[in-house]
This record gives structure tokens, C-alpha cells and sequence, in this order.
């Protein structure tokens, strides 16, 4: 026989023996540890679209091409978004935001999500519009922060700077280091 004929018989070899050693597990731990080990997800889901409902009202909308899941991880388990997501929570009055960025992680334990490249908030209501490469929503105590540049449009208003924390609503928003003409109310 060839060298190269007995190296390939060696390699189908060792992955049958490879998948036998798996297939006589059943115990999902195990193979939970394994794709941690390797850090693979646990679970994959393409072009998403998820309604949430509260007592029978859509509250919340969510669309991704991409959804992984890294909730096997002891630490920090995670739900990650690779190209992205755009999600819209509604109101029970009809107000609604909406957010929206190229990649996403959502922390599972700490309800924090980072979402990053070409990140757009909007709230209708307040026809407000924020727009930064990075930010943090707490989805816990419902708060939005950045420490990176942003661009906050408001009706009367546009506003430049580096440093923005804001409510879920964009009601009530704080800039740390501000250019631009702000318009005062006496």
C-alpha cells in the first residue's frame, strides 16, 4: 500500500472512532462541556423573528439572520448576534423604540446586552434618534449608556459628543462631553 492510502485508513480510523466515543453518551453535560471546551455554541438559529406577548399585546419584536447560543458557559453565558439585530419593544400606549446594530451579545445572567457598528436607537414617541458605534442597554433597570462618540438628534436639537446615558425611552438622557447648540427652556 501507498503511505498516503494507509495515512487516510488511520485518519477514518480515528473520526469513527471519534464519533463512536461520543455516540455512547448520552449525558447533555457532558456534551455541553465539550462545545464550551471548544467554544462552539450550544445551538443555532438563522433568520429569526420573535414576538413577545404579554397577556395576548406584542411587546416586544425582534429580527436577526443569525442567533447563537453560548448558554453553556459556567461564567458568563450569552447569547450572541453576528450580523446583527434590530429590535422594537412597544408600549401599552403604542410608544415604541427601536434598536438597532450590526452585532450584538446579551448576557444572560447580567440582562446586558452591548451592541456595536452602526448602532441606531429611535423612540417615536420623543421623536428622538441616537446614533453611536457601541452601547449598553440594561435591560434590568431599562437604561442605555455609552462611553463611545454619538450623535443625538431631538426635534429641536443636535447634539455631538462622547459619553451618553439615557431611559429605555430616551425621555430622560444625560451627555457628558457635549458640541453643538443646546436650547434651553427658562
Amino acid at each position: 500500500m501507498t503511505k498516503s492510502i494507509v495515512i487516510l485508513i488511520k485518519f477514518i480510523a480515528v473520526v469513527y472512532s471519534t464519533a463512536m466515543f461520543f455516540s455512547c453518551t448520552n449525558d447533555p453535560k457532558e456534551v455541553r462541556d465539550f462545545l464550551a471546551d471548544k467554544n462552539l455554541p450550544i445551538g443555532e438559529a438563522n433568520n429569526i423573528f420573535l414576538k413577545h406577548t404579554d397577556s395576548g399585546r406584542i411587546n416586544i419584536k425582534m429580527k436577526a439572520p443569525i442567533m447563537l447560543d453560548f448558554n453553556n458557559r459556567e461564567e458568563h453565558p450569552y447569547t450572541e448576534f453576528p450580523k446583527g439585530l434590530k429590535i422594537s419593544t412597544i408600549e401599552k400606549n403604542g410608544d415604541s423604540v427601536t434598536i438597532e446594530g450590526e452585532y450584538a451579545k446579551s448576557y444572560s445572567k447580567t440582562l446586558v446586552s452591548e451592541i456595536n457598528k452602526n448602532v441606531v436607537v429611535i423612540s417615536y414617541a420623543q421623536n428622538h434618534k441616537l446614533i453611536t458605534e457601541q452601547i449598553f442597554w440594561d435591560q434590568k433597570t431599562h437604561y442605555f449608556f455609552t462611553e463611545k462618540k454619538f450623535t443625538f438628534f431631538t426635534p429641536q436639537d443636535t447634539i455631538y459628543g462622547t459619553g451618553f446615558e439615557a431611559t429605555e425611552d430616551l425621555k430622560s438622557w444625560w451627555v457628558k462631553n457635549q458640541t453643538g447648540v443646546i436650547n434651553i427652556k427658562d
